[in-house]
């Protein structure tokens, strides 16, 4: 049987000594740094037969970069995306979309503007879809291997999600363009992960433990992308979601764009580039014994198109341990998922104390199975994190310290509510974590309102009002 392929392009990025570029560049440097992602681009393409034969009946091209948030390097690049646009606009699209549905605590609409997207899309022609605007049309099953047992066995999709690329996928052509990360709760975020953005936010809360590596591959089963192409001209080590006091120790020039058709390929070779394999990454595993990929089982069965040998240092996805030392963390004995009410609240944490010199003072109460005589001695205030802690410890917590002093955050990844529960306890101003002006932050929330938006979003007064 013939390999399925996937190409690496290297970026000969002129006046490269090797350090991180920024995400603004100056002017003087922006169209050479565009020529040599556009040059890279068309290459991986051509590769596979080019535009035309890629487009479908309907001549419609569907976009998701990982617009997860707008911290530096944690996004595609919106240079990459352009350089995608313009590719299949020369080849004969019609319409071109960029979709995305945001992280929590964010909407779609303003992580666009920040990133550059909103303003690249005028630009070009391509149109903006903000996936948290739009209507709830569908609900799919997380089917499971059959031995999962999941608190939530539904997820609802968009519009532009169940529409055009589940039902009308044989006309529409969906191409996903994500980060070169590791993530401290997948391994990876690569295209795979990269479709976490389909469920809306209130699903994702539930089952955010170990039970996320299945459901990733649930999602996978109902939709795969076209074309997966990731954005490496830089990629995070140790999680997905670098604090910008970070950056230079866990952000690494990579200085590749990898492209392939089948997505878990296509992954399996992003992850080699961390030194990480199906062994590291659960999600990647269980879709191998899932069968998902083009008889796919291991980095024999895919012709690699460049070279992989200078990726050759095993990288970590855990975050780096650099946390507030006045933060008293209780942890259960049984039970404290790395993938949600472990590395969730402590990246938020680890941000909020590095990068907007948030304070401690506090006790953080997460997982399962506890000393309740540790608990009784919590002077608070506390922060209860993932509804495991919640049920066993939470009531005995209110009913000794009061509410004023409990804060809560239910799920397993209930983003919105830790970060308006680590917002008040840490004087962290909500507004302050958009790098623009307040005034539009507010404007584009009402915006984003208007058109009823189902993000989970922070009240902004979070530093000042307890809300949870």
């Amino acid at each position: 049987m013939k390999k399925t392929k996937v190409i690496i392009e290297n970026l000969h990025i002129n006046g490269d000594d090797g350090s991180l570029i920024p995400i603004k560049l100056p002017k003087n440097q922006q169209k050479s740094f565009k020529d040599t992602i556009q040059i890279a681009v068309n290459n991986i393409f051509d590769g596979f037969g080019g535009g035309k034969q890629l487009l479908k009946s309907k001549k419609n091209v569907y976009i998701k970069p990982n617009g997860i948030d707008t911290k530096p390097y944690c996004h595609t690049r919106s240079e990459v995306v352009e350089a995608v646009i313009r590719y299949f606009f020369d080849a004969g699209a019609e319409n071109i979309y960029i979709f995305e549905n945001c992280t929590q605590t964010g909407f779609t609409r303003i992580i666009f503007h920040v990133l550059g997207y909103t303003k690249m899309c005028k630009k070009t022609g391509a149109k903006p879809i903000y996936l948290d605007e739009e209507k709830v049309v569908k609900e799919y099953e997380f089917k499971g291997s059959g031995n999962e047992q999941y608190d939530l066995s539904t997820f609802g999709v968009s519009e532009t999600v169940g529409r055009e690329l589940i039902d009308n996928r044989d006309n529409n052509l969906y191409i996903s363009l994500p980060k070169l990360k590791t993530h401290s709760m997948a391994g990876v975020t690569l295209g795979i992960k990269n479709q976490w953005a389909f469920p809306k936010h209130f699903d994702r809360k539930f089952d955010h433990n170990y039970n996320l590596h299945s459901k990733l591959i649930d999602v996978l089963e109902i939709i795969q992308p076209d074309f997966t192409l990731i954005d490496g001209v830089e990629g995070t080590t140790h999680g997905h979601y670098p604090p910008k006091a970070l950056v230079n120790d866990i952000v690494k020039p990579f200085r590749i764009l990898i492209g392939g058709q089948d997505v878990i390929a296509t992954d399996l070779v992003g992850a080699r580039v961390f030194g990480l394999g199906p062994e590291d990454v659960p999600h990647l595993k269980i879709a191998i014994e899932r069968n998902l990929g083009v008889g796919i089982k291991n980095l024999d069965d895919i012709e690699i198109i460049g070279d992989l040998s200078k990726f050759n240092e095993k990288y970590s996805y855990d975050l780096v341990n650099k946390f507030p030392e006045d933060v008293n963390i209780i942890s259960g004995k049984e039970l404290w998922c790395r993938e949600g009410c472990k590395n969730n609240p402590l990246s938020l944490l680890q941000i909020f104390y590095l990068d907007y010199n948030g304070k401690g003072g506090f006790d953080m109460v997460a997982g399962k199975g506890f000393d309740l005589d540790e608990i009784d001695n919590l002077k608070g205030p506390v922060f209860v994190a993932g509804h495991c802690a919640i049920e066993e410890v939470g009531e005995r917590l209110l009913q000794r310290l009061g509410k004023k002093k409990v804060y809560f955050s239910d799920g397993c990844n209930n983003l919105g509510q830790s970060t308006a529960a680590l917002c008040h306890l840490m004087g962290v101003n909500v507004l302050d974590l958009v790098p623009i002006n307040p005034f539009i932050s507010v404007k584009l929330l009402i915006q984003a309102k208007l058109h009823k938006t189902h993000a989970n979003i922070p009240s902004f007064l979070s530093k000042w009002i307890k809300t949870v």
